[in-house]
């Protein structure tokens, strides 16, 4: 399968207080938007998305079709057969008046599924009436819906919008997604620095076996944490560097993925088995997938961004979060598991099968950690490797 990659992207830097900008410091083949850019005063108000858009669209293969990787060559980068079941519900923020035609173009382009005997699958909600729309988040919710329904084109997607990104509104949308019909995953590809608080919020994800999960971006400030990545009922997904070299792909620990130990939340009891890599603290992230935008994955946005519109090439954990629980969806389709577990004591109880269930990502830093042997705070367990064990 050929890859159609980058020719040349910059690597991305931590994100942090400031405005839209083109990265500085020659990393200016990478576009940071708006909506993830924390501002001063968003620290447990306000949430802010977790993507970048490559502004190298060029590819060797660039005449074949749009750039970036395809669904096509992530099925079988991580060695599975995308199929799904049920419902995901991705949970945004603001008005994306075009998500259904974007969602078809996306889907025709690859071949993938626009409905079943059952009607569309793909469907808009709003948590809280119709809200503006924000140009940022559009692009947000574009990524996501597209990249939930390629690692999992048979399960119907449905996007739960709050009223705005601020985090009441947002826990709103999120109680409005696990209550919907089929719901089994919910992604959330936002987030914000820890605050003191984030515990009370904690109930928002809780929920009984594997009936239910949630995941959610790490965060692209390397080394460093965002809730609810960090809430211990959340499945926190990281960022890697996906590459094919000489016929084999390789992967090695993004520079930008969120991780390193909680601020508050203490150590859940699934995660005995890292010992005290993260001491009394949740340890982050939990499993991974290419977000690196030197890597990044093809993504189509009919609506105009600063200047960006129509197929781009976007990276960040906000990729991982709806791809993985796009997988998770898929693996749940063809295993069964115990429904007395949840997803993170799934992922987390099956160690001895981790060699052939997940890659072990070594290699790459981020912040000041390292990607290791084992679990660690660039990757977590690692990337995937089939739909066991998920």
């Amino acid at each position: 399968m050929k890859m159609r990659v980058l020719a040349a992207v910059a690597v991305a830097i931590p994100l942090a207080f400031g405005t839209s900008r083109l990265m500085a410091q020659g990393n200016s083949d990478v576009h940071v938007p708006d909506s993830s850019v924390e501002q001063p005063g968003d620290r447990g108000v306000r949430a802010h998305t977790n993507h970048v858009i490559s502004l190298r669209n060029a590819s060797p293969n660039a005449g074949s079709g749009p750039s970036g990787m395809w669904p096509s060559d992530i099925s079988t980068a991580y060695s599975f057969t995308p199929g799904g079941t049920g419902t995901i519900a991705i949970v945004d923020a603001f008005d994306y008046p075009t998500a259904v035609n974007d969602f078809t173009v996306f889907a025709n382009q690859f071949g993938l599924p626009v409905s079943n005997d059952t009607g569309s699958l793909i469907q808009v909600v709003y948590a809280n009436g119709k809200p503006r729309t924000n140009c940022g988040w559009t692009q947000e919710s574009a990524l996501d819906i597209e990249w939930a329904h390629a690692t999992a084109p048979n399960a119907k997607i449905v996007l739960v919008l709050a009223k705005s990104n601020s985090f009441t509104d947002l826990f709103q949308a999120v109680q409005v997604a696990r209550n919907l019909p089929g719901v089994t995953q919910v992604s959330m590809s936002w987030g914000g620095s820890e605050f003191s608080g984030e515990l009370s919020y904690d109930s928002n994800f809780t929920t009984t076996g594997n009936a239910l999960s949630f995941f959610a971006a790490s965060g692209d400030t390397g080394g460093q944490t965002i809730y609810p990545g960090v809430s211990p009922n959340v499945v926190a997904a990281g960022g890697t560097s996906l590459k094919l070299v000489g016929g084999n792909w390789t992967e090695t620990g993004w520079s930008g993925s969120g991780g390193g130990p909680s601020k508050y939340e203490p150590r859940p009891a699934y995660q005995g088995l890292i010992g005290d890599i993260s001491g009394n603290h949740r340890g982050v992230p939990d499993f991974s997938f290419d977000a690196d935008p030197k890597t990044g994955v093809a993504v189509y946005d009919s609506t105009r961004c600063q200047g960006l519109v129509g197929w781009l090439v976007f990276g960040g954990t906000s990729v991982s979060s709806p791809a993985l629980a796009g997988i998770v969806n898929s693996a749940h389709a063809v295993n069964s598991t115990s429904s007395n577990q949840t997803e993170l004591q799934v992922l987390y109880s099956n160690k001895a099968n981790y060699g052939s269930q997940f890659r072990d990502v070594v290699g790459g830093t981020a912040g000041s950690f390292t990607a290791d042997a084992a679990w660690d705070f660039v990757t977590g367990i690692g990337s995937n490797l089939t739909l066991d064990g998920k």
